[in-house]
């Protein structure tokens, strides 16, 4: 079956909370899709209110005392971006008709090889019916698209009654989305979610209709082509299609990291463009049999299916290089647009630190509550904050809102590990145990303890911020989540010069020793590696010997496919010597790291 082309050959990644909040009402007329992230029901509901008086549309609140209110706030703010994406989309064609300005300046956005690009320059000279009937034809706005971390899935409970399990916080995310009028796509991120993904039976807009057609479409977020299939299959089993796999780097994005074994992006992307078919028959069998149990439609052929890409991507030549070489649909660009206001919601502090941040200011940290690596930027407000906390011995978060109060260590209805009511018992557990340690391992133990962010309240408070809205409750500052990438990225840029260098038409880049994403995230690994071993607490088992040295092989696997890739594609001849030096530097610093034996 075709693939339905996009406008635009890149996309914007969910980013936080809030930092891509509303987006889709600020780019999607441009045909730029974006990822709204539905875990936060209270921003929503905040930014449903603000955005309905802007707009001048009726706002009617959604109260916690509501009946299934989280899925209703999902539901209203989903509907209402739907609607003002509407209206902005066909104001801005009929704009596109009547000024030659506004028409050329657009033009300028669209992808150089774009069809509609060249008819709409034929057409310059027509007039303003010619150029709209075109337009009506060839334009599409960009994809609102949610986003759901599938971990964020918390029991609810009415004072100590555990309710049903469709009262989750990922459940009545989806059901929020799946009673919405967007006809889009739902991500699912942070990896399998079995009681979740079975949950999208219960809604037809799932499902293939008579014309083939998914009103609702599921996108997994992938590290490797074995999950993709695994879940996949999972999916397909139920009758549900993929219409996208997201390929993310595990290491080189933004957000919660998920290392894979020492697999590299490129050789994943290989795997991907090799396996495509298998991975599409596949999932069809598997669905055509469960359609067939159900009794719904069943579709001859396979639907679409697309492949795109995204962490680390900086320059055209990389992005050009991954859609041509890797033959993927899409490309996502994340931390870069944290610097074009037109594009994400973002304090003007924030974004300042973000522009002045380099290398060094970037990093893989602990401060995530799920104990998944989380890449953030020093210098935060949120980080003065806990250590000023730290410091005075009020360690730990308030906790208003608990999306991540999932450990079950103190009893069913959860508690987060940054909450001062968690740290406030390990601290008192770790003092207890003071005389048994030594200096340097209590302040390790303690360190792990009050190391953790409030993310709930860090995450929302940009777009708080940036919107003059009241933030309650204890001050959490603000955590932002770039990738490592954004230290080559210095300068608050509009929309249309960040299109412009996505396109190669310009660029926004003012530092030259950026390194090749590729080569940038086998450095990461390699990194991570090292750490993983030097920070060993316990002591080492036979299997920990085993992942490592599965990991150094697989790295040592990567290194010799990038440099027969280096070695053959034209594209990397310019920056071919000085990238095969550091895939040779990278290889020796690999081979000297001493992986332990078990004596």
């Amino acid at each position: 079956m075709t693939i339905s082309k996009p406008m635009h050959t890149f996309h914007i990644p969910v980013m936080g909370l809030a930092y891509t909040i509303d987006s889709p009402i600020r780019v999607a007329k441009y045909g730029i899709s974006s990822v709204i992230s539905i875990i936060d029901d209270d921003l929503i509901e905040k930014m449903s209110a603000f955005y309905s008086t802007k707009f001048n549309l009726p706002y009617q609140e959604i109260t916690q005392k509501m009946q299934d209110y989280r899925a209703q706030r999902v539901t209203s703010y989903l509907n209402l971006v739907d609607k003002i994406v509407k209206d902005k989309f066909e104001n801005f064609k009929k704009e596109l008709s009547e000024s030659k300005q506004t028409l050329e300046s657009y033009i300028a956005m669209l992808p150089n090889k774009s069809d509609i690009k060249q008819g709409l320059q034929n057409l310059m000279e027509e007039g303003k019916e010619t150029i709209m009937n075109y337009l009506e034809n060839n334009l599409s706005a960009g994809e609102i698209d949610v986003n759901i971390m599938t971990k964020i899935d918390k029991d609810n409970f009415i004072k100590d009654e555990q309710l049903a399990t469709e009262f989750n916080d990922a459940h009545a995310s989806l059901r929020g989305f799946a009673n919405s009028t967007l006809s889009s796509s739902v991500v699912l991120s942070a990896g399998m979610n079995p009681r979740l993904y079975s949950y999208f039976e219960n809604f037809d807009a799932f499902f293939p209709n008579e014309n083939n057609h998914l009103n609702k479409k599921i996108i997994l977020k992938v590290s490797d082509f074995r999950s993709a299939m695994i879940q996949g299959n999972f999916l397909a089993k139920k009758g549900l299609w993929v219409s996208e796999y997201r390929v993310e780097s595990g290491l080189n994005c933004g957000g919660h990291a998920f290392a894979t074994d020492g697999y590299l992006l490129g050789p994943i992307l290989e795997e991907f463009k090799e396996k495509k078919a298998q991975l599409i028959q596949s999932a069809h069998e598997l669905m055509v049999k469960a359609l067939t149990l159900k009794g719904k439609h069943i579709p001859e052929k396979p639907l679409e299916l697309k492949i795109t890409v995204q962490g680390g991507v900086g320059t055209a030549e990389e992005h050009d290089f991954l859609l041509a070489h890797y033959q993927v649909d899409s490309v996502g660009w994340g931390s870069p647009f944290l610097l074009v206001p037109e594009a994400t919601s973002v304090d003007k502090s924030t974004r300042e630190l973000l522009a002045k941040a380099k290398e060094e200011d970037l990093y893989l940290s602990p401060i995530s509550p799920l104990g998944i690596p989380f890449n953030t930027l020093r210098g935060t407000t949120n980080e003065a904050l806990k250590q000023k906390r730290i410091q005075d011995n009020k360690a730990g978060s308030s906790c208003p809102k608990k999306f991540l109060a999932l450990s079950k260590e103190f009893g069913p209805e959860g508690i987060c590990t940054a909450s001062k009511k968690y740290q406030d018992v390990k601290l008192q557990e770790l003092e207890a145990n003071k005389e048994t340690l030594t200096a340097v391992m209590y302040d390790n133990a303690k360190n792990k303890i009050t190391d953790k962010s409030c993310l709930c309240v860090g995450l929302a408070n940009a777009s708080y911020l940036e919107n003059n809205m009241q933030i309650k409750g204890q001050a959490q500052g603000v955590v932002v989540c770039p990738g490592p990438n954004m230290a080559y990225f210095d300068q608050e840029v509009s929309l249309y010069k960040m299109v412009q260098h996505i396109y190669g038409n310009d660029t926004v880049l003012t530092i030259t020793d950026r390194p090749n994403m590729f080569v940038k995230e086998l450095k990461m690994y390699v990194d991570y590696l090292k750490n993983e071993i030097n920070t060993i607490s316990t002591e080492v088992t036979a299997a920990q010997i085993k992942k490592w040295n599965l990991f150094s092989n697989n790295l040592l696997e990567g290194i010799d496919y990038y440099k027969n890739l280096f070695l053959a594609n034209p594209s990397f001849k310019t920056e071919n010597h000085s990238e095969q030096t550091l895939l040779d530097r990278y290889k020796n610093e690999l081979l000297s790291i001493a992986i332990p034996q078990l004596a």
